[in-house]
């Protein structure tokens, strides 16, 4: 266990870190499951706006690596367009 007062402070900033972190990412997720799982174009358009603005402010914490949003925008690109 810490005996430092700072190491306590960074223990506790940390975790709320860490939970917010899986909440947006398990959030973006979700959505992006709502725009694969979509058939009206229209709808299906208006998510992925929402979802990549989702994506891009994951990848600009480091919360998921920015090939990997690169590659999900352009997947869900593709899926939009063949509906």
């Amino acid at each position: 266990m810490a005996n430092h007062k700072s190491a306590l402070k960074r223990i506790r900033s940390n975790e709320a870190k860490r939970e917010r972190n899986r909440y947006q990412h398990k959030t973006t997720r979700t959505w992006i499951k709502k725009v694969r799982n979509s058939t009206n174009k229209e709808e299906a358009q208006g998510l992925l706006k929402e979802t990549f603005s989702m994506m891009d402010k994951l990848a600009k914490n480091n919360i998921i690596h920015k090939n990997k949003v690169a590659n999900l925008k352009s997947s869900l690109t593709r899926h939009v367009n063949s509906l």
